[in-house]
């Protein structure tokens, strides 16, 4: 029987599981919880099971059954998959059946369809143990919203777990837009963004409103600095290689007739090339400085180095793009030719070990994925039909690499 075939008689237990998740969100590195549920859907399965010390991960190995062919004895054929496992602080709206229980806290980015997916993955590739050449190592990883969850997991040792080092990642991510429903999108080199996160203070004088001149007004210098840095990137950085610089805090007072003595600006940059990165870390600073400098005030400036583009691998790239072919027909494949501006700490994976990352369309059935609310929505919703569909990829991806490791000289 087909694995997709095989996935589809576990579709009611990923919905319930999945349900059971979306139901009960956690957020951070800690999701004591979810962890209990992924270890639940091991149960009785031949892994072995490795917890996270500072987090609550879960590693699992499956040993493969099959002898592999002669010339892969130094170093034992060896796959990854992962799945994020963390919700995001957001009061949901949905409205669906299954709505979060917990108080601003909602799976709006997928991470419950992806769990259960690669908990499905489990199953499936516990009945092929027999079959594989080779080990697989599921990445259960809690604290990708900001918290670098993967970092902690590869310094913990995930990427050896299995006695040698990993040769292939897969990573995968629903989308609630973007696409058709079930489509699956690759790209290689360039897929996400990086993303760095700005916070700047300045510090200036605080006064009566009404005199303005015996004060050091921080608002209007916080206020040119917005603008400013939007000018900034239209005037010094190539627009063939874009930069995305969005403040989403600015605070300043606390009554309009008094000039207050701070005033504070919070933003996300995202960059395309580790040129552009390293530009903005420089070209930011200077900036700031310079706009405080000419109004006579102080501010400090916090640049904060986050998740580093995610740069898939051109073979592996093409790997996953059989596999999907094989399994549900060309015409469920779309390869984007420009990268998403969102990021992902599975870009730390792929930066150690050759892999790739999928994106699939989880909109609903006959929904337009030009108008459905987008990931990190309280509106955003996920169809239960693609689960089957992502642990039969997940599985498909690691028995086909495994094949041609195996067979490597």
């Amino acid at each position: 029987m087909p694995v997709t075939e095989d996935a589809k008689e576990l579709q009611g237990d990923l919905i319930r599981l999945r349900h059971d998740l979306h139901r009960h969100p956690e957020i951070g590195l800690h999701l004591p919880r979810t962890q209990e549920k992924v270890l639940q859907a091991l149960d009785g399965l031949p892994y072995e099971i490795t917890l996270g010390q500072d987090t609550t991960s879960v590693t699992a190995v499956l040993r493969g059954g099959k002898v592999p062919s002669a010339g892969t004895e130094k170093q034992r054929p060896t796959v990854l998959l992962r799945a994020d496992m963390d919700g995001l602080p957001v009061q949901e709206k949905t409205g669906v059946d299954y709505t979060s229980r917990a108080d601003g806290a909602m799976h709006a980015c997928g991470h419950d369809l992806h769990t259960s997916m690669l908990a499905g993955a489990a199953t499936l590739l516990a009945e092929k143990q027999h079959q594989l050449p080779g080990d697989v190592v599921l990445m259960f990883q809690p604290g990708e919203e900001g918290f670098d969850g993967a970092s902690y997991m590869i310094s913990e040792g995930v990427l050896d777990a299995a006695g040698t080092r990993v040769q292939a990642a897969y990573g995968m991510h629903v989308f609630s837009s973007l696409e058709p429903h079930g489509t699956f999108c690759t790209k290689p080199g360039v897929m996400l963004s990086a993303s760095d996160g700005l916070e700047v203070t300045v510090l200036g004088a605080g006064g009566h409103g009404s005199a303005p001149h015996a004060a050091k007004d921080p608002v209007t210098v916080a206020a040119e600095m917005v603008t400013a840095l939007q000018v900034m990137v239209t005037r010094q950085f190539n627009m063939f290689d874009p930069v995305v610089l969005s403040v989403g805090v600015l605070h300043a007072g606390t009554k309009r007739n008094v000039i207050p003595e701070t005033a504070r600006i919070e933003a996300t940059i995202r960059t395309f090339s580790e040129a552009s990165r390293v530009q903005m870390m420089e070209a930011v600073p200077r900036l700031l400085k310079g706009i405080a400098a000419a109004h006579d005030v102080e501010v400090q400036v916090d640049y904060l180095e986050e998740y580093p583009l995610t740069i898939t691998d051109e073979d592996e790239t093409h790997t996953a793009e059989k596999v999907i072919s094989e399994l549900f027909g060309e015409r469920r494949l779309s390869r984007w030719a420009t990268p998403l501006s969102g990021s992902e700490d599975f870009s730390r994976v792929l930066a150690e070990v050759p892999g790739t990352f999928v994106g699939l369309s989880a909109v609903a059935p006959g929904g337009n994925p030009a108008t459905s609310p987008f990931n990190h929505s309280p509106y955003a919703t996920f169809d239960d039909g693609v689960l089957a569909d992502g642990a039969a990829l997940y599985t498909g991806l690691a028995v086909s690499r495994l094949a041609t490791l195996s067979t490597a000289s």
